[in-house]
């Protein structure tokens, strides 16, 4: 199976269609994926509807689980709880945020706002994330992304190596834009393995954590209104 929490429609700066991108997913094996079109302050209403209406047609005609959801993207740290919080209120199934990757001008800051924040489901690519906000995260049952995006993954050594000093959850995200960029297992699994994680702790970023991830979500879309 193939889960994918972090991925971009043309609605943001991806190039596929919401419904499209699903369905290349559903081609290749996925049994979730997350669709997390950037934004900021504000413009969650019109986007999670577009988001929330492609992914119900996707999950009633394929069976693919497609979550609607957000990367909140740049903005100040100290705006990011108010923003998770807007955008559940929004319908964002799930709310991921853009970390502090080490090839864009992230604010500091982003990746403690984010581990503490009880709204927050992912952190995405979070760059060279100290301990203490690592720590967060596993507190606040934030999962810290492993990603196969270039530039993005540079730090995924660092990343795994401060989830397993801190016990903080691990999961292999695509970060897709295009659909040569989507996950297959192999690829995630490799990812996994060349962040420096055992066989063992590969299996639990790939299958354990995703599937523990995804019973979350389910529970969330089976709450929403249709």
């Amino acid at each position: 199976m193939v889960y994918d929490f972090q991925t971009q429609s043309f609605l943001s700066d991806g190039v596929l269609s919401p419904i499209e991108l699903i369905r290349r997913a559903h081609y290749n094996g996925y049994e979730a994926i997350a669709i997390t079109d950037h934004v900021g302050m504000g413009g969650f209403g019109p986007l999670l509807e577009r988001l929330s209406e492609d992914c119900r047609i996707a999950r009633d005609e394929w069976g693919i689980v497609a979550i609607p959801g957000v990367e909140l993207t740049h903005l100040p740290p100290n705006r990011i709880a108010e923003a998770a919080a807007r955008a559940r209120d929004a319908g964002a199934v799930l709310v991921l945020v853009h970390g502090e990757t080490p090839v864009e001008p992230v604010l500091r800051g982003t990746n403690h706002a984010s581990a503490s924040c009880s709204d927050v489901d992912v952190l995405g690519h979070p760059g060279l994330i100290t301990d203490e906000d690592a720590a967060l995260a596993a507190e606040n049952d934030v999962y810290l992304e492993l990603s196969t995006r270039r530039g993005h993954s540079l730090a995924n050594g660092h990343v795994a190596l401060a989830a397993q000093r801190t016990g903080a959850k691990l999961l292999v995200n695509s970060d897709a834009h295009v659909p040569d960029d989507l996950l297959t297992q192999e690829l995630a699994l490799t990812t996994a393995l060349g962040a420096g994680l055992s066989r063992e702790g590969a299996a639990i970023a790939t299958d354990d954590n995703p599937r523990a991830l995804l019973e979350i979500l389910t529970n969330r879309l089976e709450q929403a209104p249709r």
